[in-house]
């Protein structure tokens, strides 16, 4: 079940609640009693476990430098041939 942060808009009382998704969401305050519970947004946290991830997917191995062999024509010299 995801965890909510909730702040009190009178009291600036902030709480979280375990709750499912498809609860409604809370409103009165546990500290002052109001009824101005407003819902938060927060980043959710995650971590990525496993060995090879970063090495095998994601990693730039960096670049290349280019040989000016291959930037060169194939087939010998760049002057036209004559016919």
């Amino acid at each position: 079940m995801p965890i909510y942060e909730y702040e009190c808009s009178a009291c600036g009382h902030r709480l979280e609640v375990i709750q499912k998704m498809n609860e409604p969401p809370r409103t009165d305050c546990p500290e002052c009693g109001e009824a101005k519970l407003k819902k938060l947004l927060s980043v959710a946290g995650f971590r990525l476990k496993g060995s090879g991830w970063y090495e095998t997917d994601f990693k730039n191995s960096g670049s290349k430098p280019k040989s000016a062999k291959s930037s060169e024509k194939k087939g010998g010299s760049s002057a036209p041939s004559k016919s």
